[in-house]
């Protein structure tokens, strides 16, 4: 017999994955401001392993237009540039011999609203994997009809599994809205 919190946990977990990845995705949204995070897919080689920049130097934002990064080891500065340089992330690193700066451009009202559709776009992405979890959810739970679930119990599972997805939707919308004040606000 299927265990109903064992299926609302498992949905509970997918839905909460969906929230980390949206969260992931924001990050790398360059709205303007300094901010690390749009360096964490990037990797550099170092000693035969591929590692995060931020594992082979220190990155900090002393302003809100700046990004600075400053390796542990100087020969890993040409290193870090030319991976910089060939990322997406669309910035000119700065180096100075010592440090690489990235100064964030200033984002023109038509590419912020260029990144607003990508953030809405990325955030239904989000909710239609929060759906896709609870449907699965209650079509197990329905499944178990067959098996003896009473009815009942059944419906109580259906309402749980909602209300789980109604929490999660309300936090993907809520970090919607913060992440377009945030790329809108100059």
């Amino acid at each position: 017999m299927t265990d109903v919190k064992q299926v609302l946990k498992s949905a509970e977990t997918k839905m909460a994955a969906s929230i980390s990845f949206l969260d992931e995705t924001f990050a790398h949204i360059r709205a303007g401001k300094a901010n690390p995070r749009i360096l964490d897919g990037l990797h550099v080689e170092y000693y035969g392993n591929h590692v995060p920049i931020s594992a082979v130097a220190t990155i900090t934002t002393p302003d809100a237009k700046t990004i600075t990064i400053q390796p542990w080891e100087k020969a890993m500065i040409s290193v870090i540039e030319k991976v910089i340089m060939a990322s997406e992330i669309g910035i000119t690193p700065i180096n100075n011999g010592e440090v690489i700066r990235l100064s964030i451009p200033i984002v023109t009202e038509e590419r912020r609203k260029q990144l607003v559709k990508q953030a809405k776009h990325e955030a239904e992405e989000a909710k239609v994997s929060i759906r896709t979890a609870r449907r699965d959810a209650i079509d197990l739970v329905k499944r178990a009809t067959k098996d003896g679930m009473p009815e009942d119990e059944v419906k109580d599972a259906e309402n749980e599994a909602q209300k789980i997805h109604d929490k999660f939707i309300k936090k993907v919308d809520e970090m919607l809205l913060a992440k377009e004040k945030e790329i809108m606000t100059i």
